[in-house]
């Protein structure tokens, strides 16, 4: 099987991966491959018809619903009192990316 390699990665970036490979219940090395293997297998669709360029490059997400509250349920395991804020849970993707 090949081995594969990233050479100086920020410490910023590390540290995001180191984070989100706990929130996932997983070693750094099982979140990697499993990012790897997402992307691998992803298949970005055809921009829709009449888009122009404003949207060239966009692609539709490629997780189900249940992925997606799967996630916000181990990121958030205790109950708020009506849950996270919206713009919260936008906010700190955003500052994760």
């Amino acid at each position: 099987m090949p081995n594969l390699s990233i050479k100086d990665v920020p410490e910023e970036i590390a540290e995001a991966l180191r984070q989100r490979a706990a929130r996932n219940h997983r070693s750094l090395q099982g979140e990697l491959m499993a990012i790897v293997k997402e992307a691998a297998e992803a298949r970005a669709p055809a921009a829709p018809a009449g888009t122009g360029p404003a949207l060239q490059g966009w692609r539709r997400g490629t997780r189900s619903i249940e992925d997606i509250a799967e996630e916000l349920h181990a990121r958030y395991p205790e109950p708020v009192r009506g849950g996270p804020l919206g713009v919260d849970i936008i906010r700190e993707d955003r500052d994760r990316r």
